[in-house]
């Protein structure tokens, strides 16, 4: 399997980068261009490979996507305003209102497609931890994992959209087996990450801060780039016909993040005022160098992407494996957690290797069904990009609380087995049942 080792070794590659302060960006660039190389192609094949990443308009729209977030999240997370947010979701949440918190704020982030989401609640799962004493690798855990609850089934995740087309099947189908897997997600994060945890937090006095109609307020920013997401691609089709789906989206999510940003001004305005300031702090913290470093490494992930699907050596290892003579199964659940592992975005998984997980259960023989297929291939996929040391979430939500990757693993580790369980519980049962 020369093309499976070579990813692999030019993968060992990029995380021995990171260790010796290689900046993650960079150590991604570098490895997409070797890869290339390793594949066959000459030197000046690779730069202009490496040229044309560089002029995607999409990588564009994504960086501009992000430093909205950046900006929208540093609003949500001004004292004051973070005070209100947190102290909202402790009064809803009960008598454990803190812990319920916890598990919440970072999940209502994650209804949002956008890059880097998980930078968003960081600050927030920050605060709602206060003095706890609880470790940072485990803080880091829970903001990552809440923040990935709905990616299974909620329709306005390209990955969804994608998978739906590639298996052609309608969403109410799709979305009755995959619900299971955020259920899962819920109930092992809860059972291994939170409930250790949870008497600690019911130590701790919740917050009274604040009213629910300014906590209302300030989730207006989320909700405008909901309602956009779901009524703007339609538009954008209607004036760009020729342009890509995922256009549509990101420029959808982009107005909705313009948007958004009119009542974050007139409340910066309002507030300046208020406090008697001559200067609001819109877009002050998007050159300090935590922004930088997220910008740098949004860049080089999407570059790897690129370069990667450029090699064409992941679609040559899919290759590989299904001609190594592994039974049909192994392969629909192999095949989608390499593209995750290596992609890191469930674009990466959905849109280069469910092609050929479908074409397997098209097989004479393979014995696979469509909806125990989707369910074996989605959670191994899934799991894979989760475990991606490349995925953009996990990176951002390592960087904020300072903590290790390894720590991160070992603390999520639990949950990503029970997805993966669940997975393979589905699969058996869709596949008896016969669909």
């Amino acid at each position: 399997m020369d093309a499976v080792y070579k990813i692999l070794i030019v993968f060992a590659f990029m995380l021995g980068s990171v260790r010796i302060r290689v900046p993650l960006g960079i150590a991604l660039v570098t490895g997409g261009i070797v890869l290339n190389l390793w594949a066959g192609k000459a030197v000046s094949e690779c730069f202009a490979s490496l040229g044309h990443s560089f002029c995607s308009v999409e990588m564009w729209l994504l960086l501009a996507v992000t430093m909205l977030i950046v900006e929208i999240a540093r609003f949500m997370t001004v004292a004051e305003n973070s005070n209100e947010i947190v102290g909202a979701a402790q009064r809803w949440g009960g008598r454990h209102g803190r812990a319920a918190s916890m598990m919440t704020l970072p999940a209502v982030i994650g209804l949002v497609p956008m890059p880097a989401g998980a930078l968003f609640s960081a600050p927030l799962v920050e605060q709602v931890s206060g003095k706890s004493g609880v470790d940072k690798d485990w803080k880091a855990a829970v903001n990552y994992w809440f923040r990935h609850v709905w990616e299974y089934w909620w329709p306005l995740y390209p990955g969804v959209i994608i998978a739906m087309a590639i298996f052609e099947m309608d969403a109410w189908r799709f979305m009755s087996v995959q619900i299971p897997f955020t259920l899962m997600a819920i109930g092992s994060g809860f059972l291994f990450l939170i409930k250790p945890h949870i008497k600690t937090f019911s130590t701790l006095s919740t917050s009274d801060a604040g009213s629910n109609k300014r906590a209302m307020f300030l989730f207006m920013p989320l909700f405008v780039v909901i309602v956009a997401i779901l009524l703007l691609p339609q538009l954008y089709l209607y004036v760009l016909p020729s342009s890509s789906a995922l256009m549509r989206k990101l420029l959808a999510l982009l107005t909705g993040l313009l948007i958004a940003m009119i009542p974050v001004y007139i409340d910066e305005q309002s507030r300046n005022k208020k406090n008697g300031k001559r200067e609001h702090g819109m877009f002050s913290t998007l050159l300090k160098p935590k922004s930088i470093y997220v910008f740098v490494t949004l860049t080089g992930v999407l570059v790897f992407k690129s370069l990667l699907t450029e090699s064409g050596l992941l679609l040559q290892a899919s290759r590989e494996i299904v001609e190594s003579g592994v039974s049909p199964a192994i392969a629909v659940a192999m095949l989608p957690f390499l593209a995750g592992l290596v992609t890191g975005i469930a674009l990466g998984f959905t849109g280069i290797a469910f092609p050929l997980v479908v074409g397997l259960m098209g097989a004479e023989g393979s014995g696979l069904t469509p909806l125990s297929t989707l369910v074996l291939a989605y959670g191994f996929g899934y799991m894979g990009m989760m475990l991606s040391p490349v995925h953009l979430c996990l990176l951002v939500t390592r960087d904020y609380f300072d903590s290790s990757l390894k720590g991160i693993y070992l603390h999520i580790m639990p949950c990503v087995l029970s997805v993966m369980g669940l997975s393979l519980l589905l699969y058996a049962v869709l596949k008896v049942v016969g669909i």
